[in-house]
């Protein structure tokens, strides 16, 4: 019941009030990334949802655009503005995905919604990370950062689909609040901190 209906109204019940109480925080961002940033205070990128559906995620943007003619897999933290690493730090840049959860995209709590170009290099059992909605978090961000590998968190996420409840979800976002406050941090910027994935011949 709770995997079919109801974590589709809690998600968007919280994601509501969570964008309403946040308002004043994302509006004082908007203004100052609007200035720090060249008028671009945010970020967007095609990413896959459930079953693989292609989505348009939202973030604050935190790094500086890749010059011409660089390396696209270019992410090193010289890239990070000053107030980037400041939103970074806290997970602020995530609070945007809350509008892809009201949208019905994203799930507060799920696998995260990796890059597109991953999606021909699971294996099968890899692939049902995409049976369920991708979240904000998930219990392979509160398991740990960037310490473990690729294959790891593909462990977590299918455990996570596997297992998904209600209390299992409050779970992980008390786990992710507590990472948080305790700037121990939750690692939902795989993309951007670990090297590229390369598929379960080269992952570590």
């Amino acid at each position: 019941m709770y995997k079919l209906f109801l974590k589709n109204i809690f998600d968007f019940l919280i994601s509501l009030i969570g964008l309403i109480l946040l308002s004043p925080i994302i509006i004082t961002i908007i203004v100052l990334l609007i200035f720090t940033n060249n008028g671009q205070p945010f970020f967007f990128q095609l990413r896959p949802g459930k079953h693989g559906r292609i989505f348009k995620i939202i973030k604050f943007k935190t790094m500086t655009d890749l010059k011409q003619n660089s390396n696209n897999e270019e992410h090193s933290l010289s890239r990070i503005t000053a107030i980037g690493a400041v939103i970074r730090k806290y997970s602020i840049d995530e609070i945007l995905q809350l509008i892809n959860v009201l949208k019905g995209d994203m799930s507060l709590v799920g696998p995260r919604p990796l890059l597109v170009e991953y999606l021909t290099l699971y294996n099968d059992i890899q692939k049902t990370r995409h049976d369920v909605k991708p979240g904000i978090t998930g219990w392979a961000q509160v398991q740990g950062r960037n310490a473990i590998g690729w294959n790891k968190k593909f462990e977590y996420d299918v455990w996570y689909v596997k297992n998904l409840s209600f209390s299992l979800d409050v779970k992980i976002l008390l786990l992710t609040v507590l990472k948080v406050f305790k700037k121990d941090g939750v690692n939902t910027n795989e993309n951007m901190t670990m090297p590229a994935w390369k598929g379960n011949n080269n992952t570590h």
